[in-house]
């Protein structure tokens, strides 16, 4: 099975920040795989624009040396076509430096588009120029990168900042979680197929878990994770969108407000989390490794770079279910996945003591994408009718073959959304501040109480407080492996 790609319409896209990690890393490189895919029109120009000063080739050449490094795989035959296609203008983002010329260089018969992958701080001054300047227009379109705000003060001053210039449906605030393929099939799992909607539910559903396991430190960016922490970094957006698109009811029709509607009733349905469901750990130093202390360079701090919680939602169809969420630094292995445990049968007429028998449906955002779904079966051979559990397997690779295997990159389809100016996948202002308005108390609590975070060994699967979290509600973690 072969995917299609589907062409977009020309376009301009003016990232700013273009020399900076993010769009070395995965902007820049995504944008050519794209190229290549046949997705990008041959007269859409991407334009750099940052503080250094740089010559359009110096800004290929740079551009060539990150697509080498991060792209997976070079057409040494496409890539000068895909370069010549690279404009780059230096900008004084709180002054007047370079934006007639980028006035000059914007076209206004195609799809403009302007990626802000800066600081937050800069935001404002950005979208109040392209304004001023008459750069954009009501048809223009920004991408903002998070942190969306660091708490729900700070997302209402930047929305309403943000307002000023752009109308809610030109705001493209993206989360890379939305646009990874698993993600999205979790709605089509749901929504298209008769099997699973009617059993979405606390009937039938035990509980639900929320994994993003990393196995990387802090170190690098330590100062700035130092003031977030893993609550401000990954539960309040990343998670708290899994979780959402997990519980959310079925939209009428799959339209950017249709889908964000459900998502803001999930989160104003989350009830406040209770102090007892609340796990904060912190790595320590193993071997030769730095522990987060020294990686943060704050030999002091009570950040956390683990979070477990247990979270309930007060509606109708998830009364009685617990979510469990967590996320952590320096785990034992890299790992990301929602897995739906499904409760047992009512009787057993086998005689199968102590045997696990609930289903588990598997959904793997990373690092291989595709989903599970165990059920029980008899073990062959003779013997008697012994149960054992086995997988359903869909692997992604293995579906769609060696021709559809490489998948979009996240960063890659969401930015061919923002061309397109499909925001589904994007989170709406509201929402934001909601998701803000939830954790905020939690955050609070932390900060009042002095308490240190619970300490974890790098490598492991959490704290041991972690553990007990499930324990006494007799269910434990899906295992986190190597």
């Amino acid at each position: 099975m072969v995917v299609r790609t589907i062409p977009v319409e020309d376009f301009d896209l003016v990232i700013f920040g273009a020399t900076g990690d993010l769009a070395r890393r995965k902007i820049l490189p995504g944008l050519y795989r794209r190229y290549l895919a046949g997705q990008m029109p041959a007269e859409a120009r991407i334009i750099g624009a940052a503080r250094s000063e740089h010559s359009d080739q110096d800004f290929r050449e740079e551009v060539r040396a990150a697509i080498y490094e991060f792209a997976n795989g070079v057409d040494k035959d496409q890539i000068d076509a895909f370069l010549g296609q690279l404009h780059y203008v230096a900008i004084d983002a709180k002054g007047t430096g370079g934006w007639e010329q980028l006035k000059k260089l914007i076209r206004k018969d195609v799809v403009r588009a302007f990626y802000f992958s800066v600081a937050p701080s800069l935001f404002g001054d950005l979208a109040k120029r392209l304004s001023d300047y008459g750069i954009a227009d009501t048809e223009s379109r920004i991408v903002v990168e998070k942190p969306f705000g660091r708490d729900l003060e700070s997302a209402r001053a930047l929305n309403a900042t943000l307002a000023q210039h752009f109308e809610e449906r030109q705001i493209y605030r993206i989360d890379h979680y939305l646009g990874k393929e698993t993600v999205q099939n979790l709605m089509a799992v749901r929504f298209a197929n008769i099997l699973f909607e009617p059993l979405w539910n606390a009937q039938f559903i035990d509980h639900v878990q929320i994994t993003v396991a990393e196995t990387v430190g802090v170190g690098g960016r330590g100062g700035y994770y130092d003031n977030s922490g893993a609550m401000r970094d990954m539960v309040q957006n990343h998670l708290m969108q899994l979780l959402c698109l997990t519980a959310m009811e079925p939209p009428y029709h799959f339209d950017p407000d249709a889908v964000r509607d459900e998502k803001l009733k999930v989160i104003r349905a989350l009830e406040p989390v209770a102090e007892g469901d609340i796990v904060r750990g912190q790595y320590q130093a193993s071997g030769d490794a730095p522990g987060y202390l020294e990686d943060a360079e704050n030999p002091d701090s009570r950040t956390e770079s683990y979070v477990a919680l247990k979270v309930r939602i007060s509606n109708w169809r998830w009364q009685g279910t617990p979510f469990y969420m967590r996320t952590g630094k320096k785990m034992r292995a890299r790992t990301s996945e929602i897995v739906i445990t499904f409760k047992e049968p009512p009787h057993s007429i086998f005689d199968e003591s102590g045997t696990q028998r609930a289903n588990q449906l598997v959904i793997k955002l990373q690092p291989d994408e595709g989903m599970d779904l165990t059920v029980m079966i008899k073990e062959p051979g003779p013997g008697g009718m012994r149960l054992m559990q086995v997988p359903l397997d869909m692997s992604f690779a293995d579906t769609f073959g060696p021709d559809g295997a490489e998948m979009p990159d996240a960063y890659e389809r969401l930015i061919m959304d923002v061309i397109r100016g499909n925001q589904t996948l994007f989170m709406r202002g509201d929402e934001v501040e909601a998701a803000w308005a939830w954790a905020d108390p939690i955050i609070e609590a932390w900060e009042q109480s002095k308490a240190q975070p619970e300490p974890y060994d790098a490598g492991s699967s959490g704290p041991e407080e972690a553990l007990r979290l499930m324990h006494r509600d007799n269910r434990r973690w899906k295992e986190i492996r190597a």
